[in-house]
């Protein structure tokens, strides 16, 4: 029983639409009614809003050009100023499609141009019969453009007195868009996230014809079961799925499984699935080269994101995140232990708590003051450093990279305090890309956190 019906149009084209766009089937329902048919006058503008990856842009390609609706759509990033916008959806208009660009573009500076531009165009399309779909996709950098040009396109159809609407999408609410002095309001749709039922449903359609649709659909199950609670960018999860089919296959290529032994095909994709959480939303490697690190087995070698990262820091900033780390899980106590030549003896009896025996790893880190990273600095660099402006840009760089977070406020007056956000496998990557050996004092002071 199809989902999508209206009278304007044929039931063949409503059931490929349908098929192209699952699991957004009461959208495209929504839309369509708005629209009505080609000669019907269709709401003046539409906001549709939602997270990334929740297919705004793709439905509203998929359903203007599977219906061949006339329309134009300007992503708002690459035109970054009204002019440039309005050229853009001048030229498309002109050219009649999105897709061929004209060498000179149409001289446009202010909004009372391209009014007398656009219905100039409209009729040499003879298009003012039917309505026509202005869409600005990432909507929000309106914002950054003049006052007028927002409101100008909520009434652009009042404006040209013609059959056009206008479609805004956008990933933050209408109530960040509305100006103070007022402005048209637009019919206002809701795009939901996937659910991981509807994720499960779009991934298993892209499975390979040399295998079953049961046996892509039970990886997926698997890929979703890994990465759902850290990830739900559809994107992100197309690309993950078709990173790592070929390692799930290799059983079966191999013969060594058959396509329902679920078990076998888990236990060989565990150990890549691992590898590939800690390089999520992140392409600082391309699919070859992560190839490449999946099948290196060298027993010392740091795999995935840590052993990238790190060479893009600065030279202090890697003992930095280094001193932060020590600092956020060594006890306070234990510094003079660890970083001074001659700190006295400390009676071992006394220096655990009973309370302390349990894993610092498994506690968390722990908050520190400046002045106490600034001292494990000092103590873990061989030559002398001078706390200078480039030392405190260089800890609000590692804020801003989210590799080391402030706990409380700024106003405190005793100053910031830090916790290191990063893990134990990052820091030995730093120390061992850095010295070239584990003979350093920070690997000496690394031991406190293991027999701990």
């Amino acid at each position: 029983m199809p989902i999508l019906e209206h009278p304007a149009y044929p039931p063949a084209t409503l059931l490929c639409l349908e098929s192209l766009v699952p699991c957004r089937e009461s959208q495209v329902s929504m839309l369509l009614s708005i629209f009505g048919e080609r000669q019907q006058l269709s709401f003046p503008s539409i906001f549709i809003y939602g997270h990334t990856s929740s297919g705004k842009t793709y439905v509203m390609k998929t359903l203007l050009n599977t219906l061949q609706l006339p329309h134009v759509f300007v992503n708002c990033v690459e035109c970054f100023t009204s002019r440039l916008l309005l050229e853009e959806i001048l030229i498309q208009l002109q050219n009649g499609s999105s897709e061929t660009k004209r060498a000179s573009p149409v001289p446009c500076d202010t909004f009372n141009d391209f009014v007398r531009l656009f219905k100039q165009a409209l009729m040499s399309q003879n298009l003012q019969d039917q309505t026509v779909y202005v869409v600005l996709d990432r909507a929000e950098q309106l914002r950054e453009m003049e006052a007028n040009v927002l409101p100008a396109f909520l009434r652009l159809q009042e404006l040209t007195d013609r059959n056009v609407t206008v479609i805004l999408l956008s990933e933050i609410v209408w109530e960040m868009f509305r100006p103070n002095t007022g402005c048209f309001e637009p019919f206002i749709l809701y795009f939901p996230d996937y659910s991981i039922g509807h994720l499960q449903k779009i991934l298993s359609q892209n499975h390979p014809p040399e295998y079953s649709a049961d046996f892509y659909s039970a990886y997926i199950n698997i890929l979703l079961g890994v990465f759902y609670m850290v990830c739900r960018d559809l994107k992100e999860l197309q690309h993950l799925a078709a990173l790592n089919f070929s390692k799930y296959c290799e059983p079966v290529v191999r013969k060594e499984a058959k396509e329902r032994d679920t078990r076998k095909l888990w236990k060989n994709i565990e150990p890549h699935l691992k590898k590939a959480m800690q390089t999520v939303y992140l392409r600082e490697v391309s699919s070859s080269q992560w190839e490449r690190l999946q099948c290196e087995e060298e027993p010392g070698q740091i795999k995935g994101l840590s052993a990238h990262t790190h060479v893009e820091l600065p030279y202090y900033s890697k003992f930095l995140l280094i001193a932060a780390y020590l600092a956020s899980y060594n006890p306070v106590r234990t510094d003079k232990r660890f970083f001074l030549k001659h700190h006295g003896k400390i009676k071992k009896t006394n220096f655990m708590k009973k309370h302390e025996k349990t894993s610092n790893h498994l506690l968390g880190p722990k908050p520190f003051p400046l002045d106490r990273l600034l001292a494990i600095l000092y103590s873990i660099v061989d030559n002398r450093v001078a706390p200078t402006a480039n030392i405190f840009s260089q800890i609000t760089s590692l804020v801003t990279l989210q590799l080391l977070s402030v706990v409380g406020n700024n106003d405190q007056l005793d100053g910031p305090r830090y916790k290191c956000t990063v893990s134990l496998d990052f820091i030995r990557a730093i120390a061992r890309y850095e010295y070239g050996s584990t003979n350093v004092k920070t690997e000496r002071t690394q031991t406190a956190n293991e027999w701990r």
